[in-house]
């Protein structure tokens, strides 16, 4: 007999952007996805980290950690040590996010696995922040195909089981690659793009009789509110530029 048609949406790296975050998920939403995974870094840089977390607690959603939150958790033990190794905006980025996070979003942050093992449509699958191996590894197009047969074989003996897909994010370049009988798909990054192009980005899986399609979306979305909140909240300059450039920080401070 047929099996049913599971459709999840795939995201991550949202970093703050409500008004991205929404775009996504009305999208979806029409498109009938049923589920919602997350590959974590929900706050960093933009003006809603408390409503990002909370809009990503609600039914539906499987979430891990990533190691952007990780670090705005930590800031009260290593703020003073980053202060004097990191550049000032990025130091000042953690602890606005830390500071801008209520005790109940930095306990549920923390209660947050690094990485998930989840089941559907009869295929396992595992989420990711960085990689398998670590949360700030970064795997694109150009990873070599070895290491990626390295990193099943990591994530396979580790959770004993045979993977479908390895669902990851950090690297903030969306792409699907096959290598053997793992896909390796990246969802991009919902509020804080790094390729050039501003629009958000995430994924739908679609999972049917055993077969996976990835159908990976540039949305457009209001920028201008965005942006208009991160100067409300009296957020560096260059966290706006990287909204309109699609950009990390470094590409704007040019480092």
């Amino acid at each position: 007999m047929p099996t049913e048609n599971v459709r999840v949406a795939l995201l991550g790296d949202v970093h703050a952007n409500l008004p991205a975050l929404e775009a996504v998920l009305s999208h979806a939403k029409n498109l009938g996805a049923i589920a919602y995974w997350n590959i974590g870094d929900f706050v960093g840089y933009n003006a809603f980290p408390d409503q990002v977390v909370n809009q990503m607690r609600q039914g539906g959603f499987r979430n891990i950690i990533g190691n952007y939150d990780l670090k705005v958790l930590n800031f009260p033990n290593q703020g003073k040590k980053w202060r004097r190794k990191k550049h000032p905006l990025k130091w000042w980025a953690f602890k606005w996010a830390y500071e801008n996070l209520s005790p109940g979003s930095r306990d549920y942050l923390a209660s947050l696995p690094e990485e998930l093992c989840l089941s559907a449509g009869g295929l396992n699958f595992l989420l990711v922040h960085g990689s398998p191996a670590s949360n700030e590894e970064l795997l694109d197009m150009s990873t070599p195909r070895a290491r990626l047969v390295e990193l099943i074989n990591i994530a396979e003996q580790k959770h004993d089981t045979e993977l479908a897909a390895v669902i990851c994010g950090h690297s903030h370049q969306a792409y699907t690659r096959r290598i053997e009988n793992t896909l390796f798909i990246n969802t991009g990054s919902v509020g804080r793009p790094g390729d050039g192009n501003p629009r958000t980005a995430y994924a739908i899986l679609d999972i049917l009789d055993g077969k996976l399609q990835v159908s990976h979306y540039r949305l457009d979305y209001d920028r201008g509110e965005a942006a208009a909140a991160n100067q409300e909240a009296g957020l560096p300059e260059e966290f706006t530029d990287m909204i309109f450039e699609g950009r990390d920080l470094d590409w704007i401070l040019g480092s």
